[in-house]
C-alpha cells in the first residue's frame, strides 16, 4: 500500500478503462495499432489529445508509441485547466497521482525549482477534477515500464505571455534533466465534420510551423481552435529551448470518426516535436 499521499482519480472507470488488466490491454492494443511514423531525430515533446480513451486514444497512441524505447527519469504534462479557479497556473498538492495502473509520484524538487524560474505562482489544489492531464498517464505508464516522475501543470490563463513565461521557466527546469515533454490538448469542438476538418488542419498546421505566437493569431482570429492551445504553445516554447526544431503532425481524426454523428464533432491531432 502507497505511503503516498494520492490523487484519486475521478474518471478512471469511465474516461478510461477502470480494470488494471483491460486497461493495460486496451492501450497495448492502441500502441500496437498506431502505425509507425518516419520520425528523424530525437524526440523531445509529443502533442496528445485528452477525450476519453474510446474516443481519442487511436489518436493518441501515435504521440506515445513515438516514445518508446525511451527512458525517461521525468515527465512534464502540461495540460489546459477546465473547471474555473482564480489562479493562472495550477498543480497538484497530492504526492503522487494514483491510477489503475499504480501511482505516479510528483517531482517536487523539479516543481521547486520550476518556480524559481516564473513570476508567477503554480498553485496546488487538492482533488481537482481535471481530466485532460490525468488521462495521459495510462499511456506513459504502458511506454515507460521502468517508472517516471511527474511535473504536472495545468494552465487556466490562456494568455501568450502566460504560456510563454512558462514554456521558458519548463526549458531551463528540464535543460539538464532525461526528461519528456507532453502537451495535452483537443481540437474544434461541436462542428460539423467538414468544418472541424477545416478549422482542425489549420491549427495543425501552426503546430507544425514551430511558431507558439501563431498559435493564439489562429485563436483569436477564429482560423482554428485548441482547448489547450496555451499548454501546446508552452511546450513548443520549452522545447524550442531545448534543441527541438521540427514539429510533425503523425495522426488525426474526429470524435465522429468513432461515433458516425458527423454532426457535431471534437477534433484530436497527435504530433511529435523533435531535435532533428
Amino acid at each position: 500500500m502507497s505511503t503516498l499521499d494520492l490523487r484519486p482519480s475521478p474518471i478512471a472507470g469511465t474516461w478510461y478503462e477502470g480494470n488494471p488488466k483491460s486497461l493495460s490491454a486496451s492501450i497495448d492494443r492502441y500502441l500496437d495499432q498506431a502505425k509507425p511514423s518516419n520520425l528523424r531525430g530525437q524526440v523531445v515533446a509529443v502533442i496528445a489529445p485528452h477525450a476519453g480513451h474510446r474516443y481519442s486514444g487511436a489518436v493518441a497512441a501515435h504521440a506515445f508509441a513515438a516514445l518508446r524505447g525511451q527512458n525517461p527519469e521525468l515527465v512534464a504534462v502540461i495540460s489546459p485547466f477546465h473547471n474555473y479557479a482564480p489562479y493562472s497556473l495550477i498543480t497538484t498538492s497530492h504526492q503522487a497521482y494514483a491510477t489503475p495502473l499504480g501511482d505516479v509520484e510528483v517531482d517536487q524538487s523539479a516543481l521547486r525549482e520550476l518556480q524559481t524560474h516564473l513570476n508567477l505562482p503554480i498553485t496546488p489544489l487538492r482533488n481537482d477534477k481535471e481530466h485532460s492531464l490525468e488521462i495521459e498517464l495510462p499511456f506513459l505508464q504502458r511506454v515507460f515500464r521502468d517508472g517516471f516522475k511527474l511535473l504536472p501543470i495545468m494552465v487556466r490563463d490562456q494568455e501568450q505571455v502566460t504560456a510563454q513565461h512558462l514554456g521558458e521557466a519548463l526549458g531551463k527546469t528540464l535543460a539538464d534533466k532525461n526528461a519528456i515533454l507532453v502537451a495535452s490538448t483537443d481540437l474544434s469542438h461541436f462542428y460539423d465534420q467538414k468544418t472541424a476538418h477545416h478549422l482542425d488542419h489549420e491549427m495543425l498546421k501552426r503546430f507544425e510551423s514551430f511558431q507558439p505566437e501563431s498559435i493564439f493569431e489562429a485563436e483569436h482570429a477564429g482560423a482554428g481552435f485548441a482547448c489547450g492551445h496555451a499548454a501546446v504553445a508552452a511546450v513548443l516554447w520549452a522545447a524550442r529551448h531545448l534543441g527541438a526544431n521540427v514539429v510533425q503532425v503523425v495522426n488525426y481524426a474526429t470524435s465522429g470518426d468513432v461515433t458516425g454523428d458527423m454532426s457535431s464533432v471534437v477534433g484530436y491531432g497527435a504530433a511529435v516535436v523533435l531535435k532533428a
